[in-house]
């Protein structure tokens, strides 16, 4: 038997299992995820790990996922199905800091009362008063053209 360690990443699609009856999806869902590591790894030593049958169970036996994500490793003929979890280098962390860092003085604009409210009294205030004015200066002359019309 060989040293090695055989690691990869597979998206498995899990859609079929809603062809099975409703109170059975779940078990089979955990079935096609060992159907495929057997069929990937050629080995029938597979055993999954609690993380991604919580995964699969977690919305109950009749709402399993439609595809799932995990990470199958193989050593010496045992095959490991786990939950796979990107890894984040340094730069993407500090980068997403700096936009955080950047997003939370214009997130603590947005939830300053002050500032919106001052904005939306205003604009109802001055449309109201604009319609108010156009009205009557509109009534006079519809009224002087009708009355124009008939002479």
């Amino acid at each position: 038997m060989s040293t090695e360690s055989l690691e990869r990443i597979y998206t498995i699609n899990l859609g079929k299992v809603l062809l099975s009856p409703n109170n059975q999806r779940a078990k089979r869902a955990i079935n096609m995820i060992r159907e495929f590591a057997t069929k990937h790894m050629k080995s029938e030593n597979i055993k999954i790990e609690e993380e991604v049958s919580h995964l699969v169970w977690a919305r109950g036996i009749r709402h399993p996922p439609r595809k799932i994500r995990v990470k199958i490793t193989k050593d010496d003929g045992n095959v490991i199905v786990s939950k796979y979890q990107e890894e984040k280098t340094a730069e993407e962390t500090s980068k997403k800091g700096d936009k955080k860092s950047e997003g939370k003085p214009k997130k603590g604009a947005k939830k300053s009362k002050g500032t919106p409210k001052k904005v939306e009294e205003k604009k109802p205030a001055e449309t109201p008063k604009k319609v108010e004015e156009k009205k009557p200066a509109e009534t006079p002359k519809k009224v002087e053209e009708k009355k124009s019309k008939k002479e």
